[in-house]
């Protein structure tokens, strides 16, 4: 299995194949878009590009992920040219837990919500067989590449959130190719982060709840098993973890498969722009705010996968500042 990384020194950038413990600079590319497009124009797989193009010089991967070195990490997918080419969005109600706390959210045990209603439908028609079309899940945006964080970089609450708590899920990882065909690229770990209980207050502030920050990393996983994946997600507050789950993800473990996922994401001719990039989140199966945990500045979510590489992890920044209106001009 091929891990990369992307790696940020000042203005200049590479690429890295993860050979732990060390990092092993590739030559030629300096972002894993460009690796991608180079795969697909040349009609070859994305690892038999990275190892012909790896070089000898190596970096000590314990100094770049704890911050004790020139170079930085990067979030191991991006658009470099033009970040509002990468789309991020997202699939919610994948996994019971999910969807547990959103009936919670939204109802009492005695009625059935929306949220479960889709859920029980992905139960029901989310894997179809090859060549029929399953139904919808649900779908959101995130925004567009400028919303992607790095490990290690801050997820923030803004003056205008109410909350902000993490998601930890895996996200797909896509390149459009020139004929308009959307090509996967890999996986990667990642923290969805969303405004909860801004979310809780109606079903309908869904779409505004999506509309943060969120992380990726620190490395892209090429060719990933998606069976049944076992990861762990924490809260640190002080260096000591104040709540942690066990989860699961993968196909196995979710009412969609990933090709009914990637067919409703893909389906609309917007998203097969050739060129563009697209990261999508499949979807938490737990979170600390079902369990009553209120995240607080400087607290540290940590979220990891097994075969996914090191853990996420990212700090809780408070923006404390007042929430003032945004004054529009007029051109008339």
């Amino acid at each position: 299995m091929t891990r990369l990384a992307q790696l940020r020194r000042g203005s200049e950038r590479r690429v890295a194949l993860v050979d732990e413990p060390r990092l092993r600079l590739l030559g030629t590319f300096d972002s894993t878009y460009a690796l991608a497009q180079a795969a697909i124009v040349g009609g070859k797989s994305l690892t038999d590009i990275v190892h012909e193009h790896a070089s000898d010089e190596t970096l000590d991967y314990d100094e770049v992920y704890e911050g004790r070195s020139a170079w930085r990490l990067m979030v191991p997918f991006d658009h470099p040219e033009e970040p509002a080419r990468c789309l991020v969005t997202g699939t919610g109600l994948t996994h019971l837990g999910s969807a547990r706390d959103r009936q919670a959210m939204h109802g009492d045990e005695s009625q059935l919500t929306d949220s479960m209603r889709m859920f029980r439908w992905g139960l029901e028609r989310g894997r179809p067989a090859d060549g029929v079309v399953g139904v919808a899940p649900e779908w959101f945006y995130k925004g567009c590449g400028t919303t992607l964080r790095a490990h290690g970089e801050p997820l923030e609450v803004p003056p205008y959130a109410e909350d902000g708590g993490e998601e930890a899920e895996i996200a797909g990882i896509y390149v459009v190719a020139p004929d308009g065909t959307p090509w996967r690229v890999g996986m990667c770990t990642g923290n969805e982060f969303s405004d909860h209980v801004f979310e809780k207050r109606n079903y309908l502030n869904l779409a505004g709840s999506k509309l943060r920050t969120c992380a990726l990393g620190p490395e892209l996983v090429v060719g990933p098993t998606f069976d049944s994946v076992r990861g762990e997600v924490a809260i640190e507050r002080g260096g000591t973890d104040v709540w942690s789950r066990t989860i699961l993800t993968g196909e196995a473990e979710m009412s969609h498969s990933l090709s009914n996922i990637e067919h409703h994401h893909f389906k609309f001719a917007a998203h097969r722009r050739p060129g563009d990039a697209h990261v999508h989140y499949f979807g938490a199966c737990a979170l600390s705010f079902g369990d009553g945990l209120r995240l607080v500045d400087g607290d540290v979510m940590r979220v990891a996968f097994d075969g996914f590489g090191r853990a996420l992890r990212n700090p809780l920044r408070v923006d404390a500042a007042s929430h003032a209106p945004v004054a529009v001009g007029s051109l008339a």
